[in-house]
């Protein structure tokens, strides 16, 4: 399972130079707008020390990251909605990915070319509108179709003629549908539709480089934040110019580099771990001579849905997991001494796996 993030947010606030920096891509990100046309994507491991000490532990000869993949979606522009700036092409784009990342620039710059006066909520307004006005479109276009199905007594099409008149009046006041309470036959009814504004979001706050160790100093990220808090949205702080500069850098030059502005983690690690809180993943670790990796799965999972993601065989055959933490088994110093003490536990098809399990599955197929 890799979590899929869009890169999305008006032209020249940084999306490229940010993409660029997280896959080490040659993104055309010159000053000017819609040099971004066609989506480009990025597989990126998202580097978990946990998997590097389990590795060096366990003497494994390769080591696996859980990854995180990012798709830059062309900058949209006021009347996207309607095509303009090409933007039905880029808001189909949008639709594919797990959740949207909305890049923000909240530093002012003279020499990058700006759409108006810099102002972080009315650039995010101008892009929930056009997202907002492209689900709408969606709408019209199924409610004739649903409308016909219901009246000739279609239970399904009731439902979901319902659910999109829930969801249209939300949008029609200007609401985002991942802030409109849906119950379980509604999400169902809609999800067909692959709504734009339903999906889980955050904002990348492109900021200054400066900004890191005061940035509520910083006006245009306190605006940022606090119109965030009322979304219920996470703002994760970046410097695409710093990112930039990271990507040249061996590891050690990268933590010495990142301690100079107060930071401790990279821009690709902060995005991840927003990421996976967003939409409500968890990670679980395997190790051993072989290799030592890091596997995805949703909160709440149970032991054999999580064995499913490795093989589906696994999950089918399943019969039990041994399972230990991975401070539990890091201070036993081996998987032997762990079981000698008591550590691993033998856990069933109930098992609810929790973030930094390690697992050795039993399984029979």
């Amino acid at each position: 399972m890799s979590l899929s993030i869009g890169i999305v947010g008006l032209p020249n606030v940084g999306k490229s130079t940010l993409f660029n920096a997280l896959t080490n891509a040659n993104v055309d990100a010159q000053n000017y707008p819609f040099c971004t046309i066609e989506p480009n994507t990025g597989v990126v491991p998202v580097v978990d020390e946990r998997v590097d000490v389990l590795a060096d532990m366990c003497a494994s000869k390769k080591k696996i990251y859980a990854t995180v993949s990012f798709t830059d979606i062309a900058g949209l522009v006021k009347g996207a909605s309607k095509g303009e700036g090409l933007g039905n092409k880029f808001l189909s784009h949008i639709r594919s990915v797990d959740a949207i990342a909305h890049v923000v620039r909240v530093f002012a710059d003279d020499n990058v070319t700006h759409i108006g006066a810099l102002d972080p909520v009315r650039d995010v307004d101008i892009i929930h509108t056009e997202l907002i006005l492209a689900d709408l479109e969606s709408i019209a276009g199924r409610k004739d179709k649903t409308a016909k199905a219901a009246k000739s007594g279609d239970k399904d099409a009731q439902k979901e003629m319902a659910a999109l008149e829930k969801c249209e009046t939300h949008l029609n006041n200007g609401g985002l549908l991942s802030t409109l309470a849906l119950d379980d036959e509604e999400k169902k009814a809609v999800a067909p539709m692959f709504f734009i504004t339903l999906k889980p979001f955050l904002f990348a706050a492109n900021v200054g480089e400066n900004d890191f160790k005061n940035l509520n100093g910083n006006p245009h990220y306190a605006a940022l934040a606090d119109y965030a808090k009322k979304l219920g949205a996470d703002v994760v702080p970046f410097s695409a110019k710093i990112e930039a500069e990271l990507k040249d850098l061996a590891d050690a030059e990268r933590k010495e580099y990142l301690k100079d502005f107060g930071i401790e983690r990279s821009g690709i690690e902060r995005l991840a771990i927003a990421g996976y809180k967003l939409l409500k993943l968890a990670t679980y670790l395997t190790a051993g001579e072989k290799e030592t990796r890091a596997w995805t799965i949703h909160t709440g999972d149970t032991a054999p849905k999580a064995a499913g993601v490795i093989h589906t065989d696994f999950e089918r055959g399943f019969i039990a997991a041994d399972v230990i933490e991975y401070t539990k088994l890091v201070a036993a110093g081996s998987f032997a001494k762990a079981r000698d003490i008591g550590a691993i536990r033998l856990e069933g098809k109930d098992y609810i796996v929790q973030d930094g399990d390690v697992i050795v599955f039993k399984f029979n197929v």
